[in-house]
């Protein structure tokens, strides 16, 4: 054979493998999406986990841990499977889930869990064809350590963006106290047994205010890239928003990037933590908030913001706690120092950063001359531009133009502090879009 015949035949040879090779990945991963899932069996779906696609990985929904459910500590939720209730901001082809035993004391085992499009808002159904078993490397069960938390495969699902998703798992066995958000402004569900891929929510008797294990949710998006990081307190997380309606100002400012031509194509994950500070971690004894846990701002910055996918800007609106909560230690300086280094943090990441003005709380039952002293200190400052990138004026949007100490009555929830819907639609549409566009500076 002379040396071209035997190039000939090498090449032939390699044309046909690269065929056969062609073949069998089409036949693994060309299945149509819509029949991956329950399919016949609703208690048996098929392993959805999503093969390599292109896109970015951004957040989706996302909860702080804020500390373990009082009552919990012996057992956790043993024998019981919790189906929560979670709100999208975009959506994508694929997810993944983050499930966390942070204020855990003992491992944590999952042996099911599931992901689905919710049937309508405010229900355990999930919409037809949407089940889909959630993997962990691969296996089903996971165990999850005391203080750290777990991201599980991909799952292939077209997940629809401003939608409901339930997240649902299932553990055996005492796992000692349940990692939660408390003030989730969702309900939730519990079913004894396991009941993780259950397409008819019917066994799930028990409503739940609260998140549990579940911290996050990231989809693999082709029309979005990058996601907005919310750090906040009770503002924030939305305390007195209407229950399942999705009134958070961040709602709001979600809606606004995905419908907004010339909008960042971002979207936003909810961060707060009602009472947080951005100083001072809860103290046990001191409070609802404290007794969870309550993690300052400063010390939950790494893992609540910089750890977040995809994050390309964060907004700040934290420190009218620092106020409300130390009256005798309250120092403008102080809490600004505190917000310059969470600047600080967030560049070295090449973050942006928009900074929110505390917003009035004259007839708070809290409030005194010198507090509203601190506060006017610290929004002169923001003002300024010596804190942050850009800032948002909340401060001046709600306040009332006759007494600038106190909210406006309309966007008043009642108790002088929190505002009310309107309020927080106000905060959502007073956000300029723009400040979150580019990166954060080397120094302020």
């Amino acid at each position: 054979m002379t040396k071209r015949h035997g190039y000939a035949l090498l090449a032939a040879l390699l044309a046909v493998t690269l065929v056969v090779s062609a073949a069998i990945y089409l036949g693994v991963t060309g299945a149509d999406d819509t029949k991956d899932g329950l399919g016949a069996s609703p208690r048996a779906p098929r392993n959805s986990a999503a093969p390599a696609s292109a896109g970015t990985w951004v957040g989706t929904w996302s909860a702080s841990p804020a500390g373990a459910e009082p009552g919990t500590e012996a057992n956790g939720l043993a024998g019981r499977s919790v189906r929560n209730v979670v709100h999208t901001s975009v959506g994508g082809d694929s997810a993944r889930v983050t499930l966390s035993n942070l204020y855990g004391t003992r491992p944590l085992t999952i042996t099911h869990a599931s992901l689905a499009v919710a049937a309508a808002t405010n229900t355990p159904d999930a919409a037809p064809g949407t089940l889909r078993r959630l993997t962990f490397r691969g296996e089903t069960s996971v165990v999850v350590p005391p203080g750290r938390q777990i991201v599980s495969d991909a799952a292939r699902l077209r997940v629809p963006h401003d939608a409901d998703l339930l997240v649902t798992t299932y553990s055996p066995t005492p796992s000692g106290p349940v990692t939660y958000h408390p003030h989730a402004r969702q309900i939730s569900y519990v079913a004894d047994g396991d009941r993780t891929e259950d397409a008819v929510g019917s066994a799930y008797h028990e409503q739940s205010p609260y998140w549990r294990y579940v911290s996050a949710v990231d989809v693999l998006s082709s029309d979005t890239n990058g996601t907005v990081v919310v750090i906040g307190d009770s503002i924030t997380d939305g305390i007195t928003s209407s229950m399942g309606a999705n009134r958070r100002w961040t709602d709001v400012l979600a809606d606004r990037l995905r419908q907004e031509t010339g909008a960042p194509r971002y979207s936003v994950v909810n961060q707060g933590i009602s009472g947080n500070r951005v100083l001072s971690d809860g103290r046990p004894g001191r409070s609802a908030e404290a007794l969870a846990g309550n993690p300052s701002g400063l010390s939950r910055f790494d893992r609540d913001v910089l750890g977040r996918s995809g994050a390309k800007a964060v907004v700040i609106a934290l420190g009218i706690n620092d106020i409300l909560r130390n009256p005798r230690q309250a120092d403008a300086r102080r809490i600004l120092d505190g917000l310059r280094e969470l600047t600080r943090q967030a560049h070295t990441r090449g973050l942006r950063v928009v900074g929110a003005t505390l917003m009035p709380f004259g007839g708070h039952r809290g409030y005194t001359p010198a507090l509203e002293a601190v506060r006017q200190s610290v929004n002169a400052e923001i003002r300024s531009g010596a804190v942050f990138d850009d800032f948002v004026d909340f401060d001046k949007a709600l306040r009332d133009p006759y007494d600038p100490r106190k909210l406006l009555g309309r966007y008043d929830s009642g108790d002088s502090l929190h505002p009310s819907d309107a309020g927080f639609r106000r905060m959502g549409e007073t956000f300029d879009l723009s400040d979150l566009k580019g990166s954060g500076a080397a120094e302020l």
